[in-house]
């Protein structure tokens, strides 16, 4: 199997590097970092030019296909970074994390977003919802693609004995060889889902329907509704259950200080399961908060019912947005 690659590499030279770069950046379940390693290993017997033709087919592969999910994430915003996570290993926490290094980093996640396993699909779709100007887009992405390929094009370029030795020991173990990739493949896979299910039973906890909050509130016995989700959450999606309190950067303990133990809270997210409400219920209930619950189906559920959102002012709307903590009028 090694040498398929190397004669593969080797024959269509940066169009197949160009390809395999292009379609693992568009979502595909394809490895590029062996290839980028075999063909800086082959650049070294063709001098520095090979090697820098080689990482511009690997800069523009990463280009083309980041600036897809960059113009899918301005046009559809939070819908892609949702579709995104579905289809994630770990979605309970895929979109929290991208929003949590974007609130860090800004445009300049893209400069690391392909060392961060997950990130660098989900990112670009996120800086292009989040508003990032398309200049700054390009900069920081080919700074950070340029990185990546000058990393692991340069490691095969500067170790190609080693690498030679190591896909010969490869080649030589044959079908055994690829057998243990792919063992190791679905046990990857086996633990991560091992690892989700346990979360999801440690959540585990009476929720609340839209369909029960909806009824509380018109009978004048609503409950205290917490939005949890970060702030660049709410940048995506401004829409918000009317009347919610919004958990601020100091976090829920500051959001609900005024509110006594015995008041009833209902929390919600827009995260798969409702992860993030139930995380949050159990560091209210270890504080004596005896009445809480996550919103089942969280903040989608809401509106899909047809229930009535509030929005949030978008940037550039006002001069002073409603502080986190607070509720809209």
């Amino acid at each position: 199997m090694a040498h398929e690659i190397i004669a593969l590499v080797a024959h269509y030279g940066v169009l197949l590097v160009f390809l395999n770069v292009l379609l693992t950046q568009l979502g595909a379940p394809l490895p590029a970092v062996p290839t980028l390693v075999v063909a800086g290993t082959l650049a070294a017997g063709g001098g520095p030019l090979v090697l820098a033709g080689t990482m511009a087919a690997v800069v523009a592969g990463c280009l083309l296909g980041d600036s897809l999910w960059y113009a899918a994430g301005r046009r559809y915003g939070a819908g892609v970074m949702r579709l995104l996570c579905r289809v994630s290993l770990s979605p309970d926490s895929c979109v929290q994390r991208s929003e949590l290094h974007f609130q860090r980093w800004r445009g300049q996640v893209m400069l690391v977003a392909k060392f961060v396993p997950g990130l660098s699909t989900v990112g670009s779709s996120l800086v292009g919802a989040m508003g990032l100007r398309w200049p700054l887009f390009v900069l920081f992405d080919g700074l950070g693609s340029l990185l990546w390929a000058g990393l692991w094009t340069g490691a095969g370029y500067a170790f190609a004995a080693q690498v030679d030795t190591l896909l010969s020991a490869v080649a030589s173990a044959g079908t055994l060889a690829v057998q243990l990739l792919l063992g190791l493949l679905a046990a990857y896979v086996l633990v991560r889902w091992w690892q989700r299910q346990r979360l999801l039973r440690t959540l585990r906890m009476a929720r609340i329907t839209v369909g029960e909050l909806h009824r509380a509130m018109t009978a004048g016995r609503a409950p205290v509704v917490v939005d949890v989700r970060p702030a660049a959450s709410r940048q995506l999606d401004a829409r918000i259950v009317p009347g919610a309190l919004l958990v601020d950067a100091d976090g829920i303990d500051r959001t609900v200080h005024d509110i006594p133990f015995d008041r009833e809270l209902v929390l919600y997210c827009n995260c798969p399961n409702e992860v993030s409400a139930a995380r949050v219920a159990k560091v209210l209930i270890a504080q004596g908060y005896r009445r809480v619950r996550p919103l089942q189906g969280g903040l989608e559920a809401w509106d899909a019912a047809g229930y009535g959102v509030d929005h949030l002012p978008v940037a550039g709307d006002s001069d002073d947005p409603p502080a986190a903590g607070t509720t809209l009028a």
